[in-house]
């Protein structure tokens, strides 16, 4: 689980991408035919940039590089309350720049793909680590 803050990990754009299939069949002198055979990829991408003295930064990030290395699910809860289901972290891009005196960065831009998967498999859920536990409690204190 990550919560999506000001101090952690606040995206700026939300970007979604849906397919469907449609198998076709070639056919002669016609044009082919199809057939709907269900729902397709379904994906988020998540831009934004972080600035480390105000909002959260390299170890935010590294979280959910955690979170994708369990290789689990994780249910995305919108902060209205909508619920998108369940979706994997398939990749995480950043770049940082305008770096401190000591080499830290102080503008880091940050893209975060994931990928919906049935929301059936709740064998798939990852589980709260305990610093994950100790973050979401403090973003409610």
């Amino acid at each position: 689980m990550f919560v999506f803050q000001t101090h952690t990990v606040p995206y700026q754009q939300l970007k979604r991408s849906t397919s469907w299939r449609h198998a076709s069949q070639s056919r002669v002198d016609d044009r082919p035919a199809y057939q709907y055979v269900g729902p397709g990829e379904d994906r988020i991408t998540l831009i934004g940039k972080l600035l480390p003295e105000f909002t959260g930064g390299r170890v935010d990030l590294d979280e959910i590089r955690d979170m994708a290395d369990q290789g689990q699910a994780w249910p995305l809860v919108e902060g209205t309350g909508k619920q998108y289901g369940l979706w994997v972290i398939t990749r995480v891009d950043e770049t940082s720049s305008t770096f401190f005196r000591d080499g830290a960065a102080a503008k880091i831009e940050f893209t975060l793909q994931l990928e919906h998967v049935d929301d059936a498999r709740t064998d798939l859920i990852g589980s709260l680590t305990t610093s994950a536990v100790a973050r979401l409690a403090g973003a409610y204190a």
